[in-house]
């Protein structure tokens, strides 16, 4: 199909999608209309489904350079028009041309200038979108604002991507064709979009839980570009010894899965290589895995005939360390799945690519003459040319001796000389008398040049040899490069079983790096179930109890029996926001197929994870900080189910008290109402007492609360960090001020205003003297004006006049 862009009446040149007939088009009349922006390895994307007029998006994401998420984003949306810009990358136009060699099911593509692609057209369009589902309260200023809570902004792809959308949409009067030309385009929700048996994960979760944490590199040699991974939970799991496992581990990381069998089948092997009788397996593996290369690079040189000696070097190791892995692998219990594709999928191609780089290519003289070169018996006519080069300083002695004895009795010596791609040349000393061009002229010799000194000349001799022998250097040249092409080819012909290396290996790679880990930190393996429940015993934290020398493991227990609503109390750094990641992190961590941190866990398929737990910057998004914390939570709100899991820490500090202990409540009551197969697993740490001691939730058999254990020991507070059930009666504030290092005296006047505030007294203010003081003040005043002299004209009565005023506005 041909890629068109749109006309002014916004026709398409495609076909009906699925190429249905006509008559059934009319009877299911409705399209899919996806747009899609590819930049720099990341997919942005939104879509509008005509069937129930809603636009959904999906959050930038990595792909590959097959686009191999793309590919399965059109699979399920299939999708009647692929909208994307003409500007595109090498992958998406490679993507594009993929899709119109197909024989059925083909999108029209339509391309829009990139400047239809751009954040700013976005928010433009959506001022002017129809938008039903909007408040008729909203003004068009507070339009953006209450989309924010709707489309997460800060997704650049996938905002310039809906603005694309939006002008398709327009131009070609989707569902309104027949209506007023004011009549537009109706949207009646916007849905997020995630790939089925793919959990959705925010940015902002990715942030707060430090799955990721670039840090500027420590060389200052990097400063500049250089970045490296902190600590966080992909740095703690990642100890892939290959870069492709590291990339792949990374793809798990931002797609997160839910399908049981890839879970299980990433869980038999990290099972099998935590196993201490698994340890030398594991060295031997991961040794091998070292000396694999990318091996699409590799391939891609080979194809355009621009291979270096390096890469034979690099392919010759990749080949041979893939035998290596295949007959270890072999050895191992082939009833896990990864295994027997192993053992299946290394073929003989491998072992025959090796050996065949073994015979052919001479590493050494390789290396040392920078160019490929062939090992001796591989061709009998290189061999025979290369003893000619070898056995030719010799000879070319001989020559000399002859050819001096024809020479002037003036020139000492000569040789004879092999240059490639000039020839045998006689090369004799310069003599004093040749000055001039015109006394290099020696009979029966033609003059070639001049060079160090010494004089280059043409003889009968010298050109005999040039038709015995030719130009042996690039003959033999051009010989091992036929035999380097041939030699190409057919590790080309063989390379599918590459690709298969590539991909097993990096898979391997990665579950042997999470299995290490596992051993090390002392993981168990989880139970994944269908169900919707977690269930944790004496579980702890991945990242902190590595910088901790003591950690206090704690439990949870939410399913729709236990309960799924957990209200978190209890005083500053007692442990709140450490035990909502804990939880955050375990879940994640079992939805990429890794052990988890914990002596049992029972982990049930969650479709979401959001989080309310930290205030992102509010400047370059143009909104308060509170108002980020609002769309955060309606982002949870609208969008969680009865399988999400969702982590709310200290919610409602942004405005006034009353008000944000209010929206707390009504965002608990909220899920609190619903039936308990559609309320969330929700975690609420909070300092408002008052929602517990007020009874401001209603009751519920989902709702329980607990709090993190303290003691008081004389003055000082002890954290016990044991998680039990209650409420905290006091937050501590002063104590754990006095821990901060707050002077004493400011931390007892906050006591004695907090105390007064409680019993409902008047607070004194203490920035003005007391009475005595000010009765001792005007004394003095009295008794200095009393001593004056007022005979004295140095005096200034006036000063003291207007003190002794001051005094008494003061009392």
């Amino acid at each position: 199909m041909a890629q068109s862009s749109e006309d002014p009446e916004g026709r398409g040149m495609g076909a009906r999608p699925g190429n249905l007939p006509e008559d059934e088009e009319e009877e299911e009349s409705y399209e899919v209309y996806l747009s899609v922006l590819v930049h720099h390895g990341q997919v942005g994307l939104s879509f509008y489904d005509s069937k129930d007029y809603n636009l959904h998006y999906m959050m930038d994401t990595v792909d590959d350079h097959n686009l191999q998420l793309l590919d399965r984003v059109v699979q399920e949306v299939s999708p009647s028009v692929l909208i994307t810009s003409a500007k595109q990358e090498h992958s998406m136009a490679k993507f594009i041309k993929a899709i119109e060699r197909k024989s059925y099911n083909k999108p029209e593509i339509v391309l829009y200038p990139n400047v239809d692609f751009g954040v700013e057209v976005t928010k433009q369009r959506l001022l002017s979108a129809h938008l039903p589902f909007l408040p008729s309260s909203i003004t068009e200023t507070q339009r953006i604002p209450y989309l924010s809570s709707c489309i997460p902004f800060d997704c650049t792809l996938m905002m310039r991507s809906l603005g694309a959308l939006l002008k398709c949409l327009d131009r070609r009067r989707v569902g309104v064709e027949l209506e007023d030309s004011s009549v537009g385009v109706p949207i009646f929700h916007f849905l997020p979009y995630t790939l089925k048996d793919v959990v959705f994960v925010d940015r902002d979760t990715y942030s707060v839980l430090q799955v990721f944490k670039l840090e500027l590199h420590p060389s200052v040699y990097k400063l500049q570009s250089g970045e490296k991974e902190g600590l966080s939970l992909y740095g703690i799991l990642n100890r892939c010894r290959s870069k492709f496992g590291s990339r792949l581990l990374r793809q798990w990381f931002l797609r997160p899965s839910r399908d049981l069998s890839v879970l299980s089948r990433r869980q038999e092997v990290v099972r099998f290589f935590s196993s201490p009788r698994s340890a030398d397996t594991l060295s031997t593996l991961q040794g091998c895995l070292r000396n694999i290369r990318s091996i699409p690079t590799l391939l891609y040189r080979m194809s355009l005939s621009h291979t270096k000696v390096s890469d034979w070097q690099s392919l010759y190791k990749t080949v041979y360390s893939a035998v290596c892995i295949r007959d270890t692998v072999r050895s191992l219990p082939q009833s896990v799945q990864l295994f027997r594709e192993i053992s299946e999928s290394f073929t003989e191609d491998l072992y025959c690519i090796a050996s065949l780089i073994s015979k052919v290519v001479d590493f050494e003289g390789s290396l040392a003459e920078n160019r490929f070169t062939v090992k001796p018996n591989v061709d009998p006519e290189i061999d025979e040319k290369k003893r000619r080069m070898m056995g030719l300083s010799d000879f070319l002695t001989q020559v000399a001796r002859k050819e001096l004895e024809n020479l002037d009795s003036r020139i000492p010596s000569c040789s004879v000389i092999y240059i490639p791609l000039i020839g045998f040349l006689l090369s004799v000393p310069r003599l004093p008398s040749m000055i001039e061009k015109e006394d290099f002229q020696i009979e029966g010799l033609d003059f070639m040049f001049l060079s160090e000194e010494r004089l280059h000349y043409r003889s009968e001799r010298t050109k005999e040899l040039d038709r015995m022998l030719g130009d042996l250097h690039c003959d033999i040249r051009d010989m091992e490069t036929a035999v380097m092409t041939q030699l190409q080819a057919t590790v080309l012909q063989r390379s599918s079983c590459l690709y298969q290396v590539l991909q097993l290996s990096a898979e391997l790679d990665c579950l042997m790096a999470l299995a290490q880990v596992s051993q090390e930190n002392g993981y168990c393996s989880p139970l994944l179930s269908p169900h919707s429940c977690l269930n944790l015993k004496q579980a702890r934290h991945p990242l902190l109890e590595l910088c901790s020398a003591v950690f206090v493991p704690n439990p949870l227990s939410s399913s729709e029996r236990e309960g799924k609503v957990k209200v978190l109390t209890g005083p500053n750094s007692s442990g709140k926001s450490i035990y909502l990641k804990q939880v955050g992190l375990i879940v994640f961590m079992a939805l990429i197929g890794s052990d988890v941190p914990a002596k049992e866990a029972e982990v049930g398929l969650v479709d979401c994870i959001f989080t309310r737990m930290q205030s992102r910057e509010s400047v370059s998004v143009g909104m308060s900080t509170f108002m980020i914390d609002l769309n955060q939570m309606a982002y949870a709100l609208n969008n969680s189910t009865g399988s999400s899991l969702v982590l709310i820490d200290e919610f409602g500090k942004g405005t006034n008290t009353v008000d944000g202990l209010s929206l707390l409540a009504s965002c608990v009551n909220f899920w609190l109402q619903k039936p308990p197969t559609q309320c969330p697993h929700i975690l609420l740490a909070t300092n408002f007492h008052s929602l517990v001691q007020l009874g401001l939730l209603a009751p519920s058999p989902q709702l329980s609360l607990l709090t993190l254990e303290t003691a008081i020991d004389g003055e000082d507070l002890v954290f016990l960090y044991q998680l039990k059930e209650g409420i905290c009666q006091s937050s501590y504030a002063a104590n754990i001020a006095t821990l901060a290092g707050l002077p004493h005296a400011v931390v007892q006047r906050g006591v004695e205003v907090s105390e007064l505030y409680r019993a409902g007294k008047p607070i004194k203010r203490i920035d003005r003297p007391s009475t005595a003081e000010q009765t001792k003040r005007c004394l003095s005043l009295v008794e200095r004006f009393l001593s004056l002299d007022l005979e004295e004209p140095s005096v200034n009565v006036q000063s003291y006049m207007e003190e002794l005023q001051a005094t008494g506005e003061l009392l």
